[in-house]
């Protein structure tokens, strides 16, 4: 049931001031006014906001937009809190200022290699310098005793007060199972823990010559951590290894790394007699103050209710102009502003609406409205506030997460994380009656949103998300594409839900999901890309496309949206999870055979993974 909100107008003409452009028209304003969500993603998706990136001008616009928002609603500050604003601080972006390295052989003149192009900082890198003897660690990798796997290129080796060196990656002609494992451990930040912990002095990287982007410095992709590893560590050409082993040997090195490449454990690394390394490691991390924004409706009834709030959240930031690595802009795209209309104004929208729907009646728990910033760069924004929780998080009955619920297909509403509490199911069955949506039930909390922050402090937790889309993480997110018949038919469930919850004698119990994947490498560890859009909103056997990305090796390979691969690599794929693991075994550049489902009819096709930088 849809509802209309006279007051709405306060908002619209505040949305008229903030894009500063023509008076809105009355066809235009009757139609906002029977939505309480669409006024909320036109405003947080325009143009003025640009792209909300976190610290960014548009993002301070956005937070102005929501304190407003959380006044006129009647919300106040958090308990201890003079105003809606939460600080916290940063890393916005890192660039290398100026790392060096010189390499002294015995009998031969000194020679000095410098950034960017021969060598270059890793973004968690210590800022230092550092010389010492050389010893080549294979790649450097380590499977815990756990996994019951024996890998430790460090096995034979002392490394104490020692330069490392390492291939990037994991070995290249592994087998399928071992592919799998190695992989999982190859993440860079991971292999100068391992270095670290043996004593070294610094972790050089090198990308072999038999590996995807062969000889190239690794990019120092953006890690938002606010602190270095505890190692000097930096990524060197092909000419700088080349330079390291030339005379100490008598294979080159692309023959060092072939005889490695076969994952026998029992290959080992070697020092280089007579090279001495000095490097000098000098990252620049950009910190800023980003902005969380959170208020609450107070409990009308007076009860001592165990666990006395109930949050619902959102995160309002969003990629900016697309230049932090996480954007999936194409041609010329790249550059313009992303304006993230689904990802997250919807959520942002489907927060405010449930305190609009929700201000004026009796509960008997305190319901929190909150809105994350710095989610699309690590979860940042919503782990500072359960690290530094104003409300303590032990007194939460319950969370609710809305990220990308504006693009729903089918009547299909995912919720994710339900696994959090054994209260859910009868809660969503009964909320779900008035509102008929076709549920998939997830009980995984680890998902890559602001959910999987409340869920490691043991707050029973739900998340809302109507799936995927080829406009994701691209300037074509925009506000026109939003469904917000049905983003409004979630905030009238959610509402049902929050309510409930709220008047509960007895707050949700939590449950500890055990985590599925093991541990697995950061951005880093990846090295394929197939240029597929999975489809996390269904619990269909395989992986159902919910797009392609145009111009990568799924469109050329004929894949669409809607096809659900069941194949690849003649690995029987049932669940995202499955198609994870077969990422592991592909090769750059070696076709691999995949079979899909299109409708009623199986299919098969060949597709090519391309490497990704």
């Amino acid at each position: 049931m849809k509802r209309t909100h006279l007051s709405r107008i306060t908002t619209l003409s505040f949305v008229a001031g903030l894009l500063a452009g023509p008076a809105v028209l009355p066809s235009q304003s009757q139609t906002a006014v029977q939505s309480p969500t669409r006024a909320h993603v036109e405003t947080l998706a325009s143009e003025r906001f640009e792209g909300r990136q976190a610290g960014s001008d548009g993002a301070r616009l956005a937070a102005d937009y929501l304190v407003s928002e959380l006044t006129r609603l009647g919300a106040r500050p958090l308990p201890g809190q003079d105003d809606f604003r939460l600080p916290f601080s940063f890393t916005a972006g890192v660039k290398d200022g100026g790392s060096s390295l010189t390499l002294t052989r015995e009998g031969a003149a000194a020679a000095r290699f410098a950034a960017p192009s021969a060598v270059q900082a890793l973004s968690f890198a210590d800022n230092a310098e550092v010389s010492g003897e050389v010893v080549f660690a294979g790649y450097g990798l380590v499977v815990p005793e756990s996994q019951n796997f024996g890998y430790d290129s460090y096995a034979t080796l002392d490394v104490t007060d020692k330069i490392v060196v390492v291939l990037r990656y994991f070995p290249e002609d592994a087998d399928q199972q071992t592919r799998a494992i190695l992989s999982r451990y190859s993440d860079l930040r991971y292999k100068a823990m391992q270095a670290r912990q043996r004593g070294a002095r610094a972790l050089l990287v090198v990308t072999g010559p038999r590996s995807p982007n062969a000889g190239e410095v690794a990019p120092m992709t953006f890690d938002t951590a606010l602190a270095g590893s505890g190692i000097v560590a930096a990524s060197i050409s092909g000419e700088v290894a080349q330079a390291l082993f030339a005379g100490v040997t008598d294979r080159s090195l692309e023959e060092v790394q072939q005889s490695l490449d076969t994952a026998n454990p029992h290959v080992a690394g070697f020092a280089l007699p007579g090279v001495t390394v000095s490097v000098t490691t000098a990252v620049e991390r950009q910190r800023q103050t980003g902005y969380n924004v959170a208020g609450y409706l107070p409990a009308t009834r007076r009860l001592a209710l165990p666990k006395p709030w109930v949050a619902l959240g959102a995160h309002y930031d969003h990629l900016g102009l697309g230049t932090h690595g996480n954007s999936l802009a194409r041609g010329e795209e790249a550059g313009r502003i992303h304006h993230g209309a689904d990802d997250n104004a919807s959520g942002t929208a489907a927060v405010l609406a449930i305190g609009e729907a929700l201000r004026g009646e009796p509960r008997s728990r305190h319901v929190v409205l909150a809105f994350w910033s710095a989610e699309e760069i690590g979860l940042i924004g919503s782990n500072a506030f359960v690290t530094d929780p104003p409300v303590p998080v032990e007194e939460m009955a319950a969370y609710f997460n809305f990220d990308m619920v504006g693009r729903m297909q089918e009547n299909k509403l995912t919720l994710q994380a339900t696994g959090t509490s054994p209260a859910w199911a009868r809660l969503i069955e009964q909320a779900n009656v008035l509102a008929g949506f076709d549920l998939q039930l997830m009980a995984d909390p680890y998902q890559p949103t602001d959910v999987a922050s409340f869920n490691q402090v043991n707050v029973p937790s739900l998340s809302f998300f109507t799936g995927t889309h080829a406009d994701y993480h691209r300037p074509s997110d925009t506000a026109e594409k939003i469904n917000y018949e049905d983003l409004d038919r979630i905030v009238d469930f959610a509402a049902s839900l929050t309510r409930r919850v709220a008047d509960l004698d007895e707050a949700p119990a939590f449950t500890r999901v055990e985590q599925t994947l093991m541990p697995s490498g950061g951005r880093s560890g990846i090295r394929i890309f197939t240029g597929t859009i999975p489809d996390y909103a269904t619990d269909v056997k395989g992986l159902l496309l919910g797009g392609v990305i145009g111009g990568g090796p799924a469109e050329a390979a004929g894949l669409q949206k809607g096809d659900v691969i069941i194949e690849i690599a003649e690995q029987a794929i049932t669940n995202i999870y499955d198609y994870t693991y077969a990422l592991d075994l592909l090769r750059i550049g070696q076709p691999a055979k995949v079979v899909y489902m299109r409708g009623a009819e199986r299919r098969e096709t060949t597709l090519t993974p391309a490497a990704r930088r």
